[in-house]
């Protein structure tokens, strides 16, 4: 690639800051003060206690052998005519990997932080490299109503992908500030709606509100001042959803509750979490207590499976959620990658991250017979391991 093509595609996947009328809501919000987006509590993006060198040899070397699994994920090969039917119920969700997640909502379809790129990165030869393939091609996953961005991190918010939903007729949500990417990609600005915290509007029969959340918006090596990330609930005339996006734990989740809820399903953040940056991403056990806050009747772990982005095992985010979710009595769903459920009659659960993880011989596991395991490297029927 020339140098100068180069140059451009960099820049471009950095995106834009905001200006003009943009960056004028931005300096009004009332979460903007000292010159940044601010946290709903005070929050560190890392623990500066712990050296620069701690963390560089944690992130290249703790857990390393089993950061990744053993053997290919099983993922569930979507085929369109498993959405053409509306789910009977009003409600459907598909997982798709890591956080994006299309949710069949009261006849509208909802796709949040849509992500088919094959690495998490402004790069495409270096860079969290994708460990399991999309369950369907973009172009085979029918239209979208709606396309919600909970932030502008490179796992949540993928240029190429954005790119290829300009083309369509969906409606992009993104947080305050937000949409500076995405009028740069190309994304019409009357298709853009952009809320701050407690903001809502209605976008084809649906009433989204962006809701706080504790994280942080970059996709530099500096955090940027001028966008906002969020958490999200959607509500139709019959159902009502939440996505987490990215966030530490904080006790505004049971006022988004008692605000918005409660919920028919949740879909919070359980992975990439590390003793290094514990106030912008929830543990397992932090995730579960946040969809009880939240009034949730099940929930959906997702930011985990797909990208390998902190020090912990592959399987563990998993493995804790489930023994947290048995502990507090909390109602989960854990499908494998691609798999449609509708949550008024979720599939029970099965441990089929077991069959590949990278676990140690004679190491016990967090959940031993709360439900159904998998042996061997067995996988369902319509289900690749490639």
């Amino acid at each position: 690639m020339p140098r100068h093509t180069w140059r451009k595609v960099r820049a471009d996947a950095f995106g834009a800051e905001p200006a003009g009328d943009r960056l004028a809501r931005v300096l009004a919000s009332p979460n903007f003060a000292d010159g940044a987006f601010q946290n709903p509590v005070p929050t560190r993006r890392l623990v500066y206690d712990r050296s620069p060198l701690e963390l560089t040899h944690s992130q290249l070397t703790a857990n390393r052998p089993r950061r990744v699994p053993a053997a290919a994920i099983p993922v569930h090969r979507l085929q369109p005519v498993e959405l053409a039917e509306p789910p009977a119920s009003g409600l459907r969700l598909t997982w798709l990997g890591h956080a994006t997640v299309l949710a069949e909502l009261d006849g509208r379809r909802v796709l949040f932080d849509p992500v088919w790129g094959e690495r998490c990165s402004p790069f495409a030869w270096t860079g969290p490299r994708r460990l399991h393939p999309v369950p369907v091609p973009l172009a085979k996953l029918g239209p979208v109503d709606v396309v919600v961005i909970s932030h502008d991190h490179y796992d949540h918010l993928d240029m190429a992908t954005v790119r290829a939903l300009a083309r369509s007729a969906a409606v992009f949500a993104v947080p305050l500030g937000v949409g500076a990417h995405l009028e740069h990609w190309g994304v019409p600005a009357d298709r853009i709606v952009e809320l701050d915290w407690w903001e809502s509007a209605e976008v084809a029969g649906l009433t989204l509100t962006a809701a706080p959340a504790r994280h942080y918006c970059s996709r530099g090596p500096r955090t940027s001042p001028h966008l906002l990330w969020a958490s999200w609930a959607v509500a139709g005339p019959d159902h009502r959803v939440f996505h987490s996006g990215d966030t530490g734990y904080f006790p505004g989740f049971a006022g988004i509750g008692e605000e918005l809820g409660p919920f028919d399903a949740t879909m919070v953040q359980i992975g990439a979490y590390s003793d290094f940056w514990p106030e912008v991403h929830m543990t397992p056990e932090e995730g579960v207590r946040a969809h009880l806050d939240l009034g949730g009747q099940l929930m959906l772990p997702i930011h985990w499976c797909t990208f390998n982005l902190a020090p912990h095992p592959w399987e563990e985010p998993a493995e804790r959620t489930v023994a947290a979710a048995h502990a507090l009595g909390a109602r989960l769903a854990v499908p494998v990658p691609g798999r449609p459920f509708e949550p008024a009659e979720a599939p029970a659960l099965r441990l089929w991250w077991r069959a590949v993880a990278a676990v140690p011989r004679g190491a016990e596991p967090l959940v031993p017979d709360l439900a159904t395991p998998v042996t061997g490297h067995q996988v369902e029927d319509d289900e690749v391991t490639v």
